[in-house]
């Protein structure tokens, strides 16, 4: 299973959906900020389950603030980060909330800094910000048979 996930589109769809139709995901996540972008690409693609997250630049969010949601073999938490206080670097509490849920892979944004990590046992996943910022980037996740994770952040 293949999945595009984006963050922090702050309406800069463009390259997104680009990316979207470029790649052909077999999922898409929408990380937050913001989260009405995401009707954007379940417009162009009504084909490609979607899975969105609010974050806190949605001031009247229609999406929660955090999901847990099965992607093939492995369940995955999505929150767009600012709850767990992950712009001062501190992923344990994301770790933490990811265990809690039964998930053995966290994604998040809001920092706009792209990370691939592991801690207790977690991939934590951040693609970045897709839509503000100096360095455009989004993830490319492989979820395998096996429940085997593989992530490469790419470039918009």
């Amino acid at each position: 299973m293949n999945v595009a996930v984006f963050s922090d589109t702050h309406t800069n769809t463009g390259r997104m959906v680009k990316a979207v139709r470029q790649y052909g995901p077999d999922v898409i996540i929408h990380l937050g900020d913001h989260d009405r972008d995401a009707e954007i690409l379940r417009g162009k693609f009504p084909e490609i389950p979607l899975y969105r997250v609010c974050g806190n630049c949605d001031p009247a969010p229609i999406a929660p603030d955090r999901d847990v949601v099965q992607l093939g073999p492995v369940k995955a938490f999505i929150t767009h980060g600012h709850l767990y206080n992950v712009r001062y670097g501190r992923l344990d509490s994301l770790a933490y909330a990811a265990q809690e849920a039964g998930a053995q892979l966290a994604l998040f944004g809001h920092t706009h800094q792209a990370a691939y990590e592991e801690m207790g046992g977690v991939k934590i996943v951040n693609p970045g910000t897709a839509g503000l910022g100096y360095k455009l980037t989004w993830a490319w996740i492989q979820i395998f048979d096996n429940g085997g994770i593989a992530c490469e952040i790419r470039n918009l």
